[in-house]
């Protein structure tokens, strides 16, 4: 007798393309939500300590541009103005992290996801940022430069090792990734190739995109770079959560559904800030 080989009908068929597709579509929105929620963090913070430091510069929806002259810089501007950002970051994404590991992650619902969301991209803000702005000897790479000053075979050091940080962060967030999911039909081992790819591939791709599109054409190599960065968090994850066997969810598990009212956030999210600061706010 030939094996019988286990196979969905059509209406199954169908139905677990959709809880997919529903699944990538409320984890765009929130991969974008999340993001705009740390980069104004970020961003704000670092208005604020150019203002108290009396700096001038145009905060435009993709960055700010300083018009000091680089002989009008002091070490305490340096570090506060491009040490800041991560700084608020950190405590950001510590805080995210431990909300959603010690009182979300067993509980239904999407917010969990947005937590673990907002942890991710505060950690891309500190050590993928660094890596980035190493690259073009700008941002968070004034940090390490002004602080070590002992040449840039030091600065690629502390940059390397902010890139493997990143990716150190990407493996050991696998587990908590796989638990941040509801859908039965999603976190099946079988279907984990597929979740993967569209629950982090697609956000990330598909977010980083509509990011870009957004900010057109303030959109600058500066975050560009910083989105790209995120993949050295996205790939660890990737291979972390296909190998990890782990595939139980909370035991009641919402329906799949499109959260309506996050992709709405996200999306007047994204067209706030690109108002509000096109055309360039002057800082002082």
């Amino acid at each position: 007798m030939q094996p019988q080989t286990a196979t969905l009908s059509p209406v199954s068929a169908e139905n677990s393309r959709q809880k997919f597709l529903i699944a990538a579509l409320n984890s765009t929105a929130i991969y974008v939500l999340a993001y705009y929620g740390v980069w104004a963090a970020h961003e704000g913070s670092k208005v604020a300590m150019s203002r108290l430091l009396g700096i001038r510069g145009l905060w435009d929806p993709s960055r700010i541009v300083y018009t000091l002259a680089d002989r009008e810089w002091w070490q305490l501007a340096v570090l506060g103005v491009y040490g800041i950002g991560p700084l608020v970051c950190f405590f950001i994404g510590v805080a995210a992290f431990w909300w959603y590991w010690k009182r979300e992650r067993a509980h239904p619902g999407l917010f969990k996801l947005l937590l673990l969301w907002v942890a991710f991209h505060a950690c891309n803000a500190i050590f993928g940022a660094l890596l980035a702005d190493s690259l073009r000897q700008e941002g968070s790479w004034y940090v390490t430069d002004w602080l070590l000053r002992l040449g840039n075979a030091a600065d690629v050091v502390v940059a390397l090792v902010a890139g493997l940080i990143q990716l150190g962060m990407g493996h050991l967030g696998s587990v908590a990734f796989l638990q941040a999911h509801d859908s039965h039909t999603v976190m099946k081992f079988a279907n984990r190739k597929r979740m993967v790819i569209y629950t982090l591939m697609w956000p990330w791709v598909g977010g980083g995109v509509f990011i870009g599109l957004s900010k057109l054409p303030y959109f600058s190599m500066h975050e560009a770079l910083h989105l790209l960065m995120m993949g050295l968090l996205i790939f660890p994850l990737i291979l972390g959560c296909v190998n990890d066997p782990f595939d139980s969810t909370v035991k009641r598990a919402q329906p799949s559904h499109i959260a309506w009212g996050l992709i709405l956030l996200a999306v007047l999210g994204a067209v706030a800030w690109r108002v509000a600061l096109s055309p360039p706010v002057s800082i002082l």
